[in-house]
């Protein structure tokens, strides 16, 4: 071997063995971002020495598109999970302390109460103070999901906002990573941009891709809408300056397509978006139908009755007053105008003595011929609180229950959505970290592994070095011994 061709292998050696040292002192110091792919400077031997031909970068696509999907199965269903504990302080309070059934509960013992001693006009006030109780737990509870709603319809904005920011930055790292690989230079920090965008995106909408020549990668929904192709697909929503019971949201759409709502305490929902669709129109929705049913129940199970005249409304009225709602039939709205007859109520002039005696709605209701001592009418109110009627079966609940049950069981549905929610969210968010760690242990960087690397790189610096010495102590003497 001569002189020359020794001094280019040490050289090449030298040159290989810095180009690999700065790669893996990167790769030690994005250790920590999880958006970092681990890169591995590949050498080739040729002759006459060894060059450096080219930077891997750590790739797993099955992992990757495992932690995608998991990243939108936890998404819905976290965004459904919290906004239902939202939701159900600001409907029933803490505890359910403010909900209906609650007052309803008091409203019942109050009746009781006065029924025992029906002469005592303190008892009464009593009653009216409890059924004002009620009227206060379903107007503030209506107008708390109606404002849930214009709140949830206000992030579902914001999100769509972010969704098409992350496509236009999508956009911009995709271009990168095909001018570079048609240029043949290193694209790593390129594709990590891009992977960490689709990562975000996958929180919004579940994702699948798929790439064409010069890694142009193309995005689909789960549902196979087209996201991204060469362009970002516009993703539109209009938002709602605020909602009334029963006004339908309105859609969001990827390219002229809606996406479609969540549904079930374990979601399908994949995505925030489909997520908050769901709460907005489905979870909020179903409550507030309860509600207004609640309401229904309360103005029938109170009603005058008299001999050859229609019911009417007696201690709870409405708006359509003094008929009594339609048997079975949601009335969107009723639980937010829903209030106590003025006639009973001795702030406003009434006397509670006419919810004794009857009488609210003429003298054809007026039903008291025991005196001050009468209670039939109170005993009847109380039983039929407790008395199956028949309830709109679209409000989710079953269609026949007395109204105390009727109101507790809207407790127990929410609260059972609400713990398979709790459940499925733990679950799922598990999954979406176990996937994720499974890919970083694939692609990730293991500094242990990196500074045993680091030292190896070293030692070959350092034989490069004591080669080169040597071939330029040879050369001296060669050349002193020319001269």
């Amino acid at each position: 071997m001569s002189l020359s061709t020794a001094l280019s292998i040490a050289q090449s050696a030298l040159m290989n063995t810095a180009r690999q040292t700065s790669v893996v002192s990167r790769n030690v110091a994005d250790a920590s971002n999880p958006d970092y792919s681990r890169r591995q400077a590949v050498v080739t031997s040729t002759a006459p020495g060894a060059r450096s031909v080219d930077i891997q970068r750590a790739a797993n696509d099955l992992l990757f598109r495992q932690n995608l999907s998991a990243l939108s199965v936890w998404s819905g269903q976290h965004a459904l999970y919290s906004g239902m504990d939202q939701l159900g302080v600001a409907v029933n309070g803490v505890d359910d302390a403010s909900s209906p059934s609650t007052a309803i509960a008091n409203l019942q013992q109050a009746l009781q109460l006065y029924a025992t001693s029906p002469s005592n006009q303190n008892l009464g006030a009593s009653v009216i103070d409890a059924a004002k109780q009620v009227v206060r737990s379903l107007n503030e509870g209506s107008r708390a999901v109606q404002d849930f709603r214009t709140q949830t319809d206000g992030q579902i904005a914001t999100a769509v906002d972010d969704l098409n920011s992350l496509l236009s930055q999508f956009q911009d790292a995709n271009t990168a990573v095909m001018s570079g690989t048609r240029a043949g230079t290193d694209v790593s920090d390129a594709l990590d941009q891009r992977d960490a965008l689709l990562k975000k995106i996958s929180n919004y909408v579940p994702v699948s891709t798929f790439t064409r020549g010069d890694n142009d990668m193309v995005i689909t929904t789960g549902d196979g809408t087209t996201l991204f192709e060469t362009i970002p697909r516009t993703v539109t929503f209009a938002a709602s300056a605020g909602y009334t019971a029963g006004a339908a949201g309105n859609a969001v759409y990827i390219d002229n397509v809606p996406i479609s709502a969540g549904a079930g305490g374990n979601t399908s929902a994949s995505g925030t978006l489909a997520g908050l669709l769901q709460l907005r129109d489905g979870v909020a929705s179903t409550m507030q139908s309860q509600l207004d049913e609640t309401a229904r129940g309360l103005i029938t199970a109170f009603a005058e009755t008299a001999p050859s005249m229609p019911n009417a409304a007696g201690l709870f009225t409405w708006s359509g007053a003094p008929a009594i709602p339609a048997a079975g039939t949601l009335v969107n709205g009723l639980a937010a105008s829903i209030s106590v007859n003025a006639a009973m109520d001795p702030n406003t002039g009434g006397s509670p003595t006419l919810l004794r005696d009857g009488g609210a709605n003429g003298a054809a209701y007026i039903a008291n011929t025991g005196g001050a001592s009468y209670s039939t009418l109170l005993v009847a109110y109380g039983d039929r609180l407790d008395q199956p009627m028949t309830f709109d079966p679209a409000a989710g609940i079953s269609a026949t229950s007395s109204v105390s049950d009727y109101a507790a069981s809207s407790i127990g549905w929410f609260e059972g959505v609400r713990q398979q929610a709790s459940t499925a969210s733990d679950a799922k968010e598990a999954l979406a970290s176990r996937s994720a760690e499974a890919l970083s242990n694939a692609t990730g960087v293991n500094v242990d592994q990196e500074m045993s690397l680091l030292l190896d790189l070293e030692h070959t610096y350092q034989a490069s070095a004591r080669m080169m010495k040597t071939v330029d102590d040879m050369m001296a003497a060669l050349l002193n011994a020319v001269g």
